[in-house]
């Protein structure tokens, strides 16, 4: 079952923003290199929001939270709760 975090533990303004981060440390990508993504996947964020959004003061749109999920090739729940999702069966 699924617990909403306390305020204190995060930000506050989204729950992915910390896995996000981790997602892209592990893959190797500057902050630079991710806001390059978005930008070609059609999503316009600058620097200081990406940051914002990865220190959880800043909510993450729901299209924003797809291309991050796309760029970073994890499924979406990924993204939500930290959780490696199994791999899809085809």
């Amino acid at each position: 079952m699924y617990m909403r975090p306390k305020q204190s533990e995060i930000g506050g303004k989204n729950i992915s923003g910390k896995h996000i981060r981790e997602l892209r440390i592990k893959a190797g990508m500057q902050q630079k290199e991710l806001l390059v993504k978005l930008w070609q996947n059609g999503v316009d964020l600058d620097a200081s929001s990406l940051s914002k959004i990865e220190g959880q003061t800043r909510r993450v749109l729901d299209y924003e939270l797809l291309a991050f999920a796309e760029i970073l090739q994890v499924d979406i729940r990924e993204l939500l709760t930290g959780i490696k999702s199994p791999a899809r069966k085809k």
